[in-house]
């Protein structure tokens, strides 16, 4: 992950550098709004690189990122994937955790109570393999709703019913899942995948389910061999390609579903590390963005992304983000 630290000469030249304290966020309005949630800023830790619980509050205060979206959670434990589960590779990695987990009364008897003296803006990611299971899952979230900002509705997860697809490459599917998920009675963000040639009827169909925003994208799958052993680099063979290498893929469904679905916010999420790399997305339509692969190289990437959004609006005349959603031109 030390590719993810070098940073260009290019972008840089984009980004002043001011003393501690001058940040320039002071002077631009950085809040998002996603659906009925309003953030104070509009950079999030994304699912599955910040824990269950408050692991990166020793590097930053957990309030200044505009959510954690802790790991998805199936109803129960799971245990995930065979070792060996992350390989690096030449711009961001490739992983097959296989979303191991305590489950959601698990998470809430041990690691809740932590995020809550955070302060932070909870956001619960939950899966399932059926959509039972997502029901289930999101039955165990309501005792604690008042605690929590969103549920992220994971379906771009194994589908069980049907083995030939992910939920998130079925319309039909993804309605189901986010339906089922309403019994949490929180606001549903239904995070997308990027392995498929159009998202945007997928998207349309979490947003008549009762999903007020999408999170695009998730990982694109992938498979490392290792030429020595001629066997793959992850237990399980394939896994889901993370980092800078996905972002213009990302970008490009971002700018679909939006472009396609005026009335449906969208989180962006795919390869940032940089605050250069999250205007791109609120161009192309995004309201707010996810930031993960970067936080393993880099544990304050979330604040200091937000900060270089900042900046670099404080550089151009740009008094508020929200200035900068969909404003690209073609």
């Amino acid at each position: 992950m030390t590719r993810l630290k070098n940073v260009s000469d290019a972008l840089r030249a984009q980004i002043t550098r001011r003393p501690s304290g001058t940040s320039g966020r002071d002077h631009i309005d950085l809040r998002a709004r996603v659906g009925s949630v309003e953030l104070t800023s509009p950079v999030m830790c994304a699912s599955g690189t910040a824990g269950h619980g408050a692991e990166l509050r020793s590097y930053f205060d957990l309030r200044d990122a505009g959510a954690i979206v802790v790991k998805s959670l199936l109803h129960e434990p799971w245990a995930g994937n065979p070792a060996p589960r992350v390989h690096s590779t030449d711009a961001g990695m490739i992983n097959s955790v296989g979303l191991q987990g305590p489950g959601v009364q698990g998470w809430i008897d041990h690691d809740l109570d932590a995020l809550i003296t955070s302060g932070a803006r909870i956001v619960v990611s939950i899966w399932g393999r059926s959509i039972d299971e997502y029901r289930r899952a999101a039955e165990l979230l309501a005792p604690v709703a008042g605690y929590l900002t969103a549920v992220e509705v994971n379906v771009s997860c194994p589908n069980v019913e049907d083995r030939d697809r992910m939920f998130a490459h079925s319309a039909e599917a993804t309605h189901d899942a986010i339906a089922a998920s309403s019994v949490a009675g929180l606001p549903l963000w239904a995070k997308l995948s990027p392995n498929l040639a159009d998202v945007v009827p997928i998207a349309e169909a979490a947003q008549r389910a009762g999903a007020e925003a999408v999170t695009v994208a998730n990982t694109m799958i992938g498979l490392a061999i290792d030429v020595h052993t001629r066997k793959p680099r992850l237990g399980r063979g394939r896994g889901g390609l993370s980092g800078p290498a996905i972002r213009p893929i990302a970008v490009r469904a971002v700018n679909d579903v939006a472009t396609a679905l005026p009335d449906l916010p969208v989180i962006g999420c795919g390869g940032i590390v940089h605050g250069v790399d999250a205007i791109e997305f609120l161009l192309a339509g995004a309201s707010a963005v996810q930031v993960g692969t970067a936080t393993f190289a880099d544990p304050r990437a979330v604040v200091r992304i937000r900060d270089e959004i900042a900046q670099w609006c404080e550089l151009h005349d740009v008094a508020q983000i929200t200035a900068l959603i969909g404003a690209l031109e073609t």
